[in-house]
Parts: C-alpha cells; sequence; structure tokens
C-alpha cells in the first residue's frame, strides 16, 4: 500500500529543498541541491528559473512513478521580493531579477518625487531598500524597459509562481504581498495608492487566503495544491499553530528575520531607518519585523578569515567555543571588534560600533578573530530582536535556523538574552512545515 504523501519545495535563494510529509506531517523525504545564479539581460546574477523549474517538475515526476507514494498535497515556500513575470502564454517573459540587483538612484529620485518618501515608507510600512521592495522592480520595469513590460500578462510572487506551474492559475496571497514589497497600504489594507497611479494593479493577481487549495490532477489523480507562502511567514505561521502563549520568531539563515506578532505598535521613523518593517500573517495581520543580513556577512567574513589566516573553507566548522575567550568578552575583560561590511549601515549599527571599521588581522590566531566575529554578529541579533520587541512584554522567544548550529552565537545569544525563555528548533522544516500546514490536511 502505497504511502500518503505531502510533498513541500522550500526555496531558499542558497539552497532549494524538497520535502516528502506523511498525513500526520512527519517528515519522510528530504533532498538539497544548490542552482548556480545565471546573468540577467545586463549581466547582474539572477535565479536560474528554467532550472529550477525543471528540478521542481523533476521531484513530483519522480514522486508520481514510485509505488512507494501516492500524493496527496503540495505546497510552495520561497524566498521574498521576487516576481516573476508571467507573459499571455503562461511563460516568464522577464529573468527572476535578483532583489540584489542595483536600484537606479535617479529612477529612485523619480519616484520619491511622485510619492514622498517618509509618509510611502509609513504607510507601505517598509525601509527604502531598493529592489527588495520589490513592488519597485515592476515600477523599475515599466519605466527603464517598457518593451518588456508591455509582453507582462501577469506579475506573480515567487510562492505563487511556483503553485501556478502546476495550476495554471493567478494568485497571490498576504505573506507575500506584505514582505517589504512597498504595495500594500497597512492601514488601508489594500494596494497602495502609488501602484493604482501607476497601473502596476493590473498586472497584479487576484488575492486569495494563504490557506487557500486549488484541487488539480497530477500523477492522474486530484492534488491539493496550495498557493504556497513566503518562507519567513511560512516559519512564522508552524510556531502560530502551536503556541498559546505570545512569542517572537528569530530565524536565522542569508537574513535573519526577527518577527514579533504580538504588538499594535505602529512603525515609527526610528524603526523604519534601522530596517524594522511590517509583514502579514496568513490571517492579513500585522507582524513587525526587524532583519539583518547575518548568514550573508557571515560568509563574507569567513572569507576574510580564511585569507588571513590561511585556513580551508570550512575550517570554521571545527572551532569549539574556548570559555576563556568567552568569559572575557561576557565581563568585558577584552576589548571587543567587530564592523559589519555587508549590512546596512542603520543607526543602530553605527551606535553599536562607533570605530567604523574592523581589524582581524590584530588577532592572534584564527579562532580569536573568530569569536570576535560572532560576537559582532550576536550584538546585531540582540538589537534587532529589542527592535522587534518594541514595548510588548513578551518574554518567550523561538530561534530556528541555520545558526542555531553555530555554539559560539548560541552560547552569547543566552548571555545578552538571559532574562527572556529562549528554545531552539532545528532550521529544515520550520518553513516547509509551515507551507504544509497550509494544506489543512485532515
Amino acid at each position: 500500500m502505497p504511502l500518503e504523501v505531502i510533498a513541500i519545495f522550500d526555496i531558499g535563494k542558497t539552497n532549494k529543498k524538497f520535502f516528502l510529509f506523511d498525513k500526520t506531517l512527519q517528515e519522510v523525504k528530504q533532498e538539497y541541491i544548490n542552482i548556480p545564479p545565471i546573468e540577467d539581460e545586463d549581466g547582474d546574477p539572477c535565479e536560474d528559473l528554467p532550472t529550477l523549474t525543471a528540478w521542481v517538475r523533476k521531484k513530483i515526476n519522480e514522486v508520481c512513478a514510485s509505488s512507494a507514494y501516492h500524493l496527496i498535497g503540495l505546497n510552495f515556500s520561497t524566498y521574498g521580493a521576487s516576481f516573476v513575470n508571467v507573459g499571455d502564454n503562461g511563460e516568464p517573459a522577464t529573468p527572476l531579477y535578483n532583489y540584489l540587483k542595483d536600484f537606479p538612484a535617479d529612477l529612485q529620485e523619480a519616484f520619491f518625487a511622485s510619492y514622498p518618501e517618509e509618509t510611502n515608507n509609513q504607510e507601505t510600512a517598509s525601509p527604502t531598500l531598493g529592489m527588495l521592495n520589490s513592488g519597485l522592480q515592476l515600477y523599475w520595469l515599466k519605466k527603464r524597459k517598457p518593451e518588456l513590460f508591455a509582453r507582462v500578462h501577469r506579475s506573480l510572487h515567487l510562492p505563487q509562481y511556483m503553485s501556478f506551474i502546476f495550476t495554471g492559475k493567478y494568485v497571490s496571497e498576504p505573506t507575500s504581498i506584505g514582505c517589504h514589497t512597498r504595495l500594500w497600504d497597512f492601514a488601508r489594507q489594500d494596494y497602495h495608492a502609488w501602484v493604482k497611479n501607476e497601473g502596476i494593479d493590473k498586472i497584479l493577481a487576484e488575492i486569495v487566503p494563504t490557506t487557500h487549495i486549488i484541487p488539480t490532477k497530477i500523477c492522474g489523480h486530484i492534488v491539493n495544491v496550495g498557493v504556497g507562502i513566503h518562507d519567513s511567514s511560512s516559519a512564522l505561521a508552524a510556531y502560530l499553530v502551536k503556541n498559546d502563549e505570545p512569542f517572537i520568531l528569530i530565524s536565522t539563515g542569508t537574513w535573519s528575520i526577527t518577527l514579533n506578532p504580538f504588538t499594535e505598535e505602529i512603525l515609527s521613523l526610528s524603526d523604519l531607518q534601522n530596517d524594522c518593517l511590517n509583514y502579514l500573517t496568513i490571517h492579513g495581520k500585522s507582524v513587525k519585523a526587524s532583519r539583518f543580513f547575518l548568514g550573508h556577512e557571515f560568509d563574507h567574513q569567513i572569507k576574510r578569515l580564511n585569507q588571513l589566516f590561511n585556513k580551508p573553507d570550512k575550517y570554521y566548522k571545527t572551532v569549539a567555543p574556548d570559555e576563556t575567550i568567552l568569559e572575557q568578552i561576557k565581563e568585558g575583560r577584552i576589548k571587543n571588534s567587530f564592523y559589519p561590511d555587508t549590512i546596512l549601515r542603520s543607526p543602530f549599527i553605527t551606535a553599536l560600533f562607533p570605530e567604523n571599521e574592523w581589524k582581524p588581522e590584530t588577532y592572534g590566531s584564527f579562532e580569536e578573530a573568530y569569536h570576535q566575529l560572532v560576537w559582532g554578529l550576536t550584538r546585531i541579533q540582540v538589537d534587532s530582536f529589542l527592535l522587534a520587541k518594541g514595548n510588548s512584554n513578551v518574554k518567550k522567544v523561538y530561534i530556528d535556523g541555520g545558526f542555531v548550529h553555530n555554539e559560539v552565537f548560541i552560547n552569547l545569544l543566552r548571555h545578552f538574552l538571559s532574562d527572556y525563555s529562549l528554545e531552539f528548533s532545528d532550521v529544515p522544516l520550520g518553513s516547509a512545515y509551515g507551507a504544509a500546514l497550509m494544506l489543512n490536511v485532515e
């Protein structure tokens, strides 16, 4: 008798993950793949969408062909701030542009001349982030590449494009709309006026609940296909379902995103300047969030340390917490030093690290420099957490993602957040499990 399974694709910027769960949402199978980027028409790196699409289809075909499994559900969790622009033939009409692509300064000035920055930031609950404000990707496409924009029939957030591959249905949902897109007016609970003024709303899809299911014929029978979900919001959804008490979630990875669904605070200008923003839950409720480029900065600095101390790429994984160094750090008996290279120079970053530079070559060993690196990232994490916490009285904190395996990071986080109840959970299932929950399989 074949096992009834739910297939979940968890598409990150770095790793693409495939999971099978049984009906009780116990993991049955997992697989990881890394797909190198390709270049868009400007020569900038971007997602290899054809290869990603082919891999997703291949994995489902393998499940269909297996006598061991009977597919009953399919859903998708992916990174946000990314649109797939689909032509009227159902095929991508443009590359999947990278959210790290530079946004032209003159175009940003033109946008804010029409839609003043301070007001627009507060109304859309998003800092000025260039292409990371994915709504501005569509504005850029319209203004700078009108011939490509004219070919776009629908612009789908990446999770909904993954669903579209199988269902052929154009939809959008709250978690993707609310992920610092600059599209949503949080007070009015509708697309912002600028979106309608520019005609962008005409290429956006119908909004459906995140729990919406599209029964679709796959493997020769009807499968419940979800509409996809933004990965950080998916991780949050899993905790919201299983918790009655208020909590804050720190989801670590390439980005560290701290999510507080238990506050009614309106974002201040100071919050926005410090990279705070609002997300939307699966129910369309505001979530106060703060974020920083944790994993990206870590990888950047590890490469720097490897070169300075002549170490192989993965050497840092052999570094155990040094209790002597950690005690010196905690007690302030050594001069701690760090400054990030790839993280936004927000006011709280410059306040944390007033010296404005870091010289790891001054340390006697890789190990000493490594502990200082992690100290610096932990200090950023703590302040980022406090920004999301705001005035709320939440004491329960969940931490998941790749950095729960970094013992130095965890040791220092426990020290700096000693007044809170911290609970760590292993990374891969957070977003995937949340996406599976959206199918509401009985």
